[in-house]
């Protein structure tokens, strides 16, 4: 009977002190809850203050909300008695298995994120990144997406781009327009600057501020080279070049200086033809020579 009682009274203890615990591991998962959920909302607050992307801000967000629960839910099989150290072990293993098989996964968000943190460009940009050259139509995590010129959707690892060289055609107000037109060497270079000139200044959309610059760029083999450099808005870049194109074309034809094709010239000289020995009469035949 005495044994039955202190048998009783163990089991009494032992469960009084399990339940005790289970409590304060709900309570620490509950108040866990409770605490990651405010910390994640004073973390977006000061993550919108600080103007960082939506799509950025969300994901860092994400991991922050993951990271504390499972602090919370370690803490609480702690208290349970549950042996956490081979628990976070095994996370910590799990997730370096992760790791290593999500290597090119983890490049491009860390592209991504570099991406979006610093802006080399936004969303609406033409640039050449990546082996590709378009509008930026999306920047997300892992990829960004763009518009060709003519059209087509590209979509491209955030590694590559950042890998590689940026050029952002979109990040400048203004752009300068390189032309190179070649004049003939019997042309008059200052009638031919002249005509470029009155062309370039003709067009509304030219600035006048910088000036546009026409100069002799180089003698070449087959013609004077003219630098054509007049400056213009970045969305009147590919337009106005191609139109001044045209139209200096066409004033040069009215003022009549050519533009050359590449030629090469032969020039042949004539000379005398040598003197030679007359030639021996008909029917003779020729001489012999005598050996010793």
């Amino acid at each position: 009977m005495l044994e039955n009682l202190m048998n009783t009274e163990k089991v009494t203890a032992y469960a009084t002190d399990w339940g005790l615990n289970l409590l304060f591991a709900l309570m620490i998962f509950i108040v866990g809850r409770w605490v990651v959920r405010g910390a994640v909302a004073v973390a977006r607050r000061v993550l919108n203050r600080t103007g960082m992307d939506e799509m950025l801000s969300h994901f860092v967000l994400s991991i922050l909300h993951g990271v504390l629960l499972l602090v919370i839910v370690v803490a609480a099989l702690n208290r349970l008695g549950v042996d956490t150290t081979s628990l976070v072990a095994l996370i910590g293993a799990a997730g370096l298995a992760i790791g290593l098989s999500l290597q090119d996964s983890l490049k491009n968000f860390a592209a991504g994120v570099m991406l979006i943190v610093f802006r080399p460009f936004r969303a609406g940009d033409f640039v050449e990144a990546g082996g590709t050259t378009g509008v930026v139509e999306k920047i997300n995590i892992f990829s960004s997406t763009f518009r060709t010129p003519d059209n087509r959707e590209i979509i491209v690892p955030n590694g590559a781009i950042y890998a590689d060289v940026i050029t952002n055609y979109s990040a400048r107000e203004t752009r300068r327009i390189d032309l190179l037109i070649g004049i003939s060497y019997d042309d008059d270079i200052r009638k031919a600057k002249a005509v470029a000139e009155a062309v370039v200044t003709a067009d509304e959309r030219v600035l006048t501020d910088p000036a546009p610059v026409i100069a002799v760029a180089d003698l070449a083999d087959s013609s004077v080279n003219l630098h054509i450099r007049p400056w213009v808005k970045t969305p009147d870049y590919f337009l106005t070049m191609c139109e001044l194109k045209e139209k200096i074309k066409i004033a040069y034809d009215e003022a009549g200086i050519s533009i050359p094709y590449p030629q090469t010239d032969l020039h042949v000289h004539q000379t005398a033809p040598s003197v030679l020995a007359p030639a021996a009469p008909a029917g003779t035949k020729p001489a012999q020579l005598e050996s010793d």
